[in-house]
Order: structure tokens, then sequence, then C-alpha cells
């Protein structure tokens, strides 16, 4: 039977590619294995147990790294036994992985730098707790999870539009009630604290890598007035944006 495709990214981390089992002579000492499904319309990452990793053959990619090397470049595990819905955003790498064709020293290059981008942008979503677990405490049915997920992405690439509850819940294929219940149970704030977050988080950012006014950083961030916009940095950050600037430049 032929083996997944592995590609040694760093010497504690192997990427398995394609069909078939891995291949367990190379695992890394003390692994942790994570399997990426079909990478298709809902897909999941598992946390699969390192004695049955060779056998991962219904998932399209396989992560294996090192538990020392883990905890060295993230600072974190993932939970035991974990298992994730995969955000679009990840899909997408996790696509961009697979597609790459040919053998060879080139195609295995792409194949490593696209690994070590979607494994680290699966460990910044974790931190961020943009991954939403399956079988969580939730009373929402696994294909409204799924929605509920698109809709918390959509928040997050479009915070720029203007917003509502109904606008998303329609764009995402959801009532209004199995939405806002949702993000309630998933995320723990309302959508409207989704959007807010997202923009102050953005305007956090420019107040200390731009040198663009503060009326201006609130206006692009979604804030008509400047005086709205001081009062939710102050609400959310403990400080008004000109001091948050002030730091910023001292630091």
């Amino acid at each position: 039977m032929n083996h997944k495709l592995s590609i040694a990214v760093l010497p504690e981390f192997i990427s398995f590619v394609g069909r078939g089992p891995c291949d367990a002579a190379i695992l890394p000492a003390d692994p942790i294995i994570l399997g990426f499904g079909d990478i298709g319309e809902p897909a999941v990452c598992v946390l699969v147990p390192a004695d049955l990793a060779w056998n991962a053959h219904d998932h399209l990619i396989v992560f294996a790294i090192g538990k020392a090397a883990c905890l060295r470049l993230f600072e974190r595990l993932p939970r035991p036994d974990g298992r994730w819905y995969l955000p679009a955003d990840l899909r997408g790498l996790g696509r961009a992985v697979v597609a790459v064709e040919g053998d060879g020293e080139v195609p295995n290059m792409l194949r490593s730098a696209r690994s070590m981008e979607l494994l680290c942008q699966l460990f910044g979503a974790l931190a961020e707790n943009r991954m939403v677990e399956v079988g969580g405490a939730t009373t929402l049915s696994e294909d409204d999870i799924t929605r509920v997920a698109a809709a918390h992405q959509l928040v997050n690439e479009h915070w720029q539009e203007r917003l509502t509850v109904s606008s998303v819940a329609r764009r995402c294929g959801l009532s209004k009630e199995k939405l806002t219940r949702g993000f309630r149970e998933l995320y723990r704030c309302s959508v409207a604290e989704a959007v807010s977050e997202r923009r102050l988080q953005r305007a956090r950012q420019l107040l200390a890598q731009s040198d663009l006014s503060i009326s201006s950083i609130g206006y692009r961030c979604g804030y008509m007035s400047n005086a709205s916009f001081t009062r939710a940095f102050g609400r959310r950050f403990g400080i008004v944006p000109t001091e948050m600037r002030r730091r910023a430049m001292t630091a």
C-alpha cells in the first residue's frame, strides 16, 4: 500500500499529504498528530492518537509535531482528544497544501512552506478561540454550528461593512435566533460585540503602526465620530486612543 507523501518541514515537524497511511517510522519523538479531514465543507481538524497515526487514511493532510517543538514555537498544546471545525481561511490553506502537483525539491519546498503556514494559522486560531469544537456545549446541530462558524469568519473578514444580525444570518443561511444563540454559545458574545472587537483590535494596530490621525483611524474602523471611537476604545482597553499612541511612540 502506498504511503502518504511525507515532507520534513522541520526536524520535529513532518507533514503527510495525500491518501494512504503515514509512515510511522519517521514520526518525531513524542508527537502530536493532527489530521485535516478532506478539507471540504465542513472540514474538521482532529487530534489523532499517536499509536493510530499510521492508519490515518481518512485525512488528506496529517501533521506530526513533537510536543517539545509545539511548546517552543506556540507555547501551548492542543486540548487532548480535540476535534475542531476548520474556519474558511484554514480550509483554504489546507486546499493549497494538497493542490501542489509534482514531485521533487521545488514542489516539496512549496508544500513545506504551506504546511508551516497552516500550522501557524491553526495555533493562532486556537489561541484566539476561533476554533469551534465538535461536540462542545451547544444546543445547535453540527450543520448549524458550521454555519455559525462561517458567520464568525464573515465578521472577521468583512467587519468594515455595515453588518447586522439580519444581514449576517441571511448570508449564512441561519435564522436570527439561531445566529444569536450560536454566537452566545460558541463565542460568548453577540454579533455586534464581535464586530466591535474586530474594529477596535484593528484600531489599536493602526495606532501603533501608522501615523494616521486618531480621527482618521476611528473613521476607517467604522466610527462616525471621534467621541464615539474614544468611548468605545476606552471601554475596551482601559485607556483612550491618544494615550495608546503615546505609549506606542515611547516604547
